[in-house]
């Protein structure tokens, strides 16, 4: 079967035939074991390779025997040359018409779809997400690139009339881009979140200076690929790789006009404090975690609750920022709904994602393990845990952090486990009698990204959908009940420390985010 004809994998279509998709899968992810794993991948700065800084090596989190290449740290001084290189191309690149921009933007959401099976092998070995969480992925950048460039398209590229004062006055207001952003990404989605940053910045007509994770390197060079061939201009779109020490750099450049982020909500805070200390302020336009609850009211159908819980705390191994990381139970059906969640969840297959059956991979490393070590250790002293709590042994799990999926509950209301972002699969549980105080607890945290809610009376719906504060919010979804976003059909705005700007990705107000406003006033005699 070609792959044009096989449909399309989304966050949210579980109960589709994918026989297809994982035929063509097997095929692609040993090509790419074959042929792309344990290169070198240097920097791409104006159109070119450069191999500067300290090298280093990434493995696989699936198993640490893997190499997935070779990579350089940019110190200051790459990060400079980016900059300039950026700074160069962003002259022509502003001043092209929007509409000639789109026409590249689109070649480059092309060539992404026509390589998205290898981009998905590639994020599923480097990052140790399920076949159908990888391929989601890349079917989500191509329409990340899509919908920011259709946005531009029905704004008239945020150029409109306005008012006018005297009659032989022309008047019109626009919005036009700052000049060259740095985009810092994540490693849990180093496809979409690192296209849907770096697109918007260009489809606005800034320049890019790039970096991915240092867990995904291979990842980003592949987006630099897919750039070069759909034919983005030398210095549009540059990359460079490294860890925290190359982000500190890019932020400490006074050659950058904005930044795009995604990460943890400290290192976020930390980047505006920064950003903001200068001679002026510069967007920082950022997305940083969250601690999503989920309501599973009396009126709830304790299935489609359960099989939405499981698969938005444990998809990814919990280290998504929208993952629901606590839930509420209504005291009515509290035993009905952890045994069903408990039973799904002790059902999850673990192991090696390129396998067609696994749900859950391994833990990205070992700090992420010693999270989850201290997590367990203080559920169980300080509560009980009704599933998981263990690292697994034996075969492959003796190459990679593979861990159970844990749920707990019994912890005192006011225990951190119920308040910090863990990014790891550990779910807490509540019981409530009254729904209200129950919403009003779960906004008593620091962040404000996604919540979901099962119900069945339009009142206790209603509630939650007023009261509840988070950017996106999800009632009776089997597919996740926190996560699954998609481009132009959800938002995913964080609130309070989930964000920064109240307004998020994947929505209409996320491109404008990347311009600022001028107003013409032409006098005419």
């Amino acid at each position: 079967m070609s792959q044009t004809a096989l449909p399309r994998v989304t966050y949210s279509n579980i109960q589709a035939d994918f026989s297809g998709v994982h035929d063509l899968l097997d095929t692609v992810i040993a090509k790419v074991r074959a042929e792309l794993l344990g290169q070198t991948w240097p920097h791409r700065i104006g159109g070119e390779d450069l191999a500067a800084g300290a090298s280093y090596e990434a493995f696989s989190p699936i198993d640490n025997r893997i190499l997935l290449g070779r990579f350089h740290r940019a110190d200051a001084a790459v990060v400079e040359r980016a900059v300039a290189a950026a700074r160069t191309a962003q002259k022509s690149w502003g001043a092209m018409p929007w509409q000639e921009r789109l026409v590249a933007m689109r070649r480059f959401a092309d060539q992404l779809e026509k390589e998205k099976f290898e981009l998905a092998a590639a994020c599923l070995i480097e990052v140790g997400k399920s076949r159908l969480e990888a391929m989601g992925e890349a079917e989500e950048a191509i329409d990340l690139v899509r919908y920011y460039g259709a946005q531009m398209e029905e704004n008239n590229g945020f150029v409109r009339p306005l008012q006018r004062a005297f009659d032989n006055e022309e008047t019109s207001d626009r919005l036009r881009p700052y000049g060259v952003f740095g985009v810092i990404a994540p490693f849990n989605f180093p496809l979409a979140l690192s296209v849907g940053m770096l697109s918007s910045a260009l489809i606005a007509g800034n320049t890019v200076v790039y970096k991915p994770s240092e867990f995904a390197g291979l990842t980003g060079a592949l987006i630099m690929r897919a750039a070069d061939a759909a034919g983005l201009p030398a210095g549009v779109l540059n990359m460079i790789c490294g860890d925290g020490s190359t982000g500190q750099a890019m932020v400490d450049h006074p050659g950058f006009d904005g930044f795009a982020f995604t990460g943890s909500h400290k290192v976020g805070s930390e980047m505006l404090r920064k950003v903001a200390s200068g001679v002026f302020n510069r967007p920082v336009i950022a997305e940083m975690g969250g601690k999503n609850p989920t309501y599973v009211a009396a009126s709830a159908d304790v299935e489609r609750a359960a099989q939405g819980m499981m698969r938005s705390a444990f998809g990814l191994q919990g280290q998504k920022c929208s993952a629901g990381s606590r839930v509420y139970v209504h005291s009515s059906i509290r035993d009905a709904f952890a045994d069903r969640l408990v039973a799904l969840t002790k059902s999850i297959r673990i192991g090696d994602p390129c396998g067609r059956d696994i749900f859950m991979g391994p833990i990205i490393n070992e700090a992420a393990f010693r999270r989850f070590e201290k997590a367990s250790a203080e559920a169980a002293r300080d509560g009980r845990i009704l599933a998981g709590g263990n690292r697994l042994s034996g075969g492959i799990y003796d190459h990679g952090f593979y861990v159970e999926p844990t749920i707990v509950d019994s912890l005192p209301a006011d225990h951190a486990l119920h308040r910090d972002e863990l990014f790891l699969p550990f779910l807490t549980v509540q019981v409530f009698d009254d729904l209200e105080a129950a919403i009003a607890d779960g906004n008593a945290v620091a962040y404000g990204l996604t919540a979901g809610c099962y119900a069945s009376d339009q009142a206790e719906i209603d509630l939650f959908l007023d009261r509840a504060q988070a950017g996106a919010l999800y009632v009776n979804r089997a597919s996740g009940a926190t996560t699954g976003a998609w481009p132009g059909i959800q938002t995913f705005c964080g609130w309070k420390g989930s964000g920064l700007s109240g307004k998020g990705g994947l929505g209409p107000f996320y491109l404008p985010q990347f311009m600022r406003e001028q107003s013409h006033t032409i006098w005419k005699d």
